[in-house]
């Protein structure tokens, strides 16, 4: 969806799960808000992740959807985390039509909830690199980016990437945690940098300094507030200086798993491979993204 699409207010109801684009209307510089309610509930409810293992991917799923959306592509976006720590492997994908996932692999124990809550990166990932994916089936298309882990929280990781990214400036805000029901909630809100279609000059340096400097003012709460709509969250921020929204971008959690595709994964082992995969003369496969576990006898296999 074009951010110069006609202009669409979203009402309070439409203010989960969306991506929002915006631009403030004095600087031009563009932005993304993202709000995950539901979406985010559905993908860290399904795995028994430490909290804050879960509060990290609920901000990778917030940051994944950020980046997804200022790429134009038909296919999927990918943004994955490798490192040496006890959170080895982190990934959030995002299709075109706007079906989000995520899992991590926890493979050691973790230091104290104070310890991780200074420094998330290196204490759950060590050290490592983030990495940025964009692949489109049927095409020889595909965009990737890496960065080594450098910073405190995520937001540093990305921000440092952005200092060698030679396509534009940005600044994150990245928000995860549960609200007073229990629930999982995520958000993120990006500013962008970046010439215009028309080839006009970026924003100067004092307007990107005031933008960025309103970002910061933003609380992890109120990215994540179900009672605070999106626009509304925006007004409070920019409207100084004029803050103008588009049409949002509906996201949903969405695996890509099935258990035809699982079946045709096992009949790719030899025998033996699959044998040694059996339990109580069955193979039980469960999908890394949503927890769902399909089971397959003899039968299934013939």
């Amino acid at each position: 969806m074009s951010e110069h699409d006609p202009i669409v207010i979203s009402p309070k109801s439409d203010s989960d799960d969306i991506v929002l684009p915006f631009i403030i209307e004095r600087s031009g510089i563009h932005g993304r808000l993202v709000r995950l309610g539901p979406t985010a509930n559905s993908i860290l409810s399904r795995h028994a992740y430490p909290e804050p293992v879960k509060r990290l991917l609920g901000e990778f799923l917030s940051l994944g959807a950020a980046l997804a959306t200022t790429l134009k592509y038909d296919g999927i976006f990918t943004l994955q985390a490798k490192g040496d720590g006890p959170v080895p492997l982190m990934v959030a994908d995002v299709t075109s039509d706007g079906d989000v996932r995520g899992y991590a692999q926890v493979t050691g124990s973790l230091p104290s909830d104070d310890e991780i809550a200074q420094a998330p990166v290196p204490r759950l990932f060590g050290a490592g690199y983030l990495a940025f994916t964009v692949d489109q089936p049927g095409t020889e298309d595909r965009y990737q980016g890496i960065v080594e882990l450098q910073g405190q929280t995520l937001s540093d990781c990305v921000h440092h990437y952005f200092q060698q990214s030679e396509q534009f400036s940005a600044v994150m805000r990245l928000s995860a945690g549960r609200d007073s029901h229990g629930s999982w909630r995520a958000g993120s809100l990006m500013l962008r940098r970046l010439p215009d279609e028309q080839g006009a000059d970026e924003p100067d340096e004092d307007d990107w300094r005031r933008a960025v400097v309103l970002l910061g003012s933003a609380t992890a709460g109120e990215l994540i507030d179900a009672q605070l709509p999106a626009n509304d969250l925006l007004y409070r921020l920019f409207h100084e200086d004029g803050v103008r929204v588009f049409r949002t971008k509906p996201l949903a959690a969405g695996c890509r798993c099935s258990r035809e595709r699982t079946l045709t994964i096992l009949r790719g082992f030899d025998s033996k491979e699959r044998e040694e995969l059996k339990v109580d003369g069955v193979i039980t496969m469960t999908c890394e993204f949503c927890n769902t576990a399909y089971t397959f006898s003899d039968s299934d296999l013939a």
